[in-house]
């Protein structure tokens, strides 16, 4: 991953981009309001095996899950037809976190919205994008954290939303608690 500053990406913003001027704003707008996301230009491979060079987001945004505030990590990536066309979005787990699918992630990441599916141009931005996505991740967040040691496989190892439904804490000592462990709070 090349991360690349802003002032740099006016520069390294490939040509192909039917509209770099709206691409660089929006790019400056986020980046001026969500201080974890970073711009970058890798190779991007679509599902139908090609690959382009495209300019992204990366990083993490800050949602709050039941008065917590947790960073969730996402890339979103613009085509070069942005913004006449919706990014590709995706939660990027670390080794320490898996998938939880559901109505708005698949099994790989991709964030799936009606947001993004009714994309329109003239009434959908970048910024606007991650405000519903931290709502929406508010709710029901697309991560969680490895419970299990049988979780210690892929980094992309996921879970649907109905297999939460305790969680086992384990001591230092690699041992279960048992009820003589427990502290009343």
């Amino acid at each position: 991953m090349t991360v690349t500053p802003v002032r740099d990406l006016r520069r390294v913003l490939p040509k192909t981009y039917d509209h770099r001027r709206e691409v660089l704003s929006e790019i400056s707008t986020v980046l001026s309001q969500h201080r974890y996301l970073q711009p970058v230009m890798e190779r991007f491979v679509f599902n139908d095996g090609k690959a382009k060079t495209l300019v992204g987001l990366t990083g993490t945004i800050e949602v709050f899950y039941e008065g917590r505030r947790y960073n969730i990590p996402v890339s979103l990536w613009l085509k070069e037809s942005y913004p006449r066309s919706a990014p590709i979005c995706y939660v990027k787990p670390t080794p320490e976190m898996v998938i939880v699918t559901g109505r708005h992630i698949n099994s790989d990441g991709e964030i799936l919205m009606p947001y993004l599916d009714e994309w329109r141009h003239t009434q959908c931005d970048l910024h606007s994008l991650i405000q519903v996505m931290r709502t929406v991740f508010s709710e029901l967040p697309p991560l969680r954290l490895r419970l299990y040691p049988e979780d210690s496989g892929s980094a992309y190892q996921n879970c649907s939303v109905g297999e939460i439904s305790h969680v086992v804490l384990d001591r230092e000592d690699h041992l279960h608690f048992s009820e003589h462990d427990e502290t009343v709070c």
